[in-house]
């Protein structure tokens, strides 16, 4: 069965982010804490996955199939799902997205059958993946926590020439000519919220 998965980045005042922040904050910890979660993290981080395009064969070879499937489970696990599924009040997320700060342009990474999140965090490795607030791409940041955040989003996300030819070498994403690619986006949003003033809330979803 098919999905559409989409990974937002959105700029917010403090005053939106208080509102959110509760109903957000609790998911992503829970989830952060789960056995499962924790042992799939430190076996990434213990074992980084080779280039995608040898994936292939490697499921073939004894552990390599499950290391595979691992990561790709941590990296697509969602929890924040039911703020938009189970009809928490609290928050709408279509709504947020709508009213999103314009002083930030949102970053609205939307695939099918994929996971942004996935090819990210594969791009880039568990050492910078570590480094980016929050867990696995959700995250809810006041101003202040997104200024002090900025210099380690700025190593995680920063690249120089040749390791952005790296990155962009291990990422599978197929974007359209218009899409901003996930390199780019949420470094950009760090940047211009810091600059303006705003929290930023980060949502990894399914929309079907």
């Amino acid at each position: 069965m098919g999905f559409t998965s989409a990974w937002a980045v959105t700029a917010h005042p403090d005053d939106v982010m208080a509102d959110v922040r509760p109903h957000v904050l609790p998911r992503i910890e829970r989830h952060r804490q789960f056995p499962e979660t924790r042992r799939a993290w430190r076996a990434w981080c213990a074992d980084p996955l080779p280039d995608h395009r040898d994936w292939d064969a490697l499921r073939q070879l004894p552990g390599k199939h499950e290391a595979i499937t691992s990561f790709l489970r941590l990296t697509s696990m969602i929890p924040l799902d039911e703020l938009h599924c189970s009809g928490d009040r609290g928050v709408h997320l279509y709504d947020l997205w709508e009213g999103a700060d314009d002083a930030v342009r949102p970053y609205l990474g939307f695939y099918r059958k994929d996971y942004a999140v996935s090819a990210l965090f594969h791009a880039i490795g568990p050492e910078r993946a570590a480094l980016l607030p929050g867990w696995c791409g959700d995250f809810a940041l006041t101003a202040e926590e997104v200024r002090r955040s900025l210099p380690a989003v700025e190593e995680a996300l920063g690249f120089t020439p040749v390791e952005r030819v790296a990155a962009e070498e291990r990422i599978w994403l197929d974007d359209l000519p218009d899409d901003e690619p996930v390199l780019d986006g949420p470094l950009r949003c760090w940047r211009e919220a810091a600059d303006t003033g705003l929290g930023l809330l980060g949502v990894n979803v399914h929309l079907y």
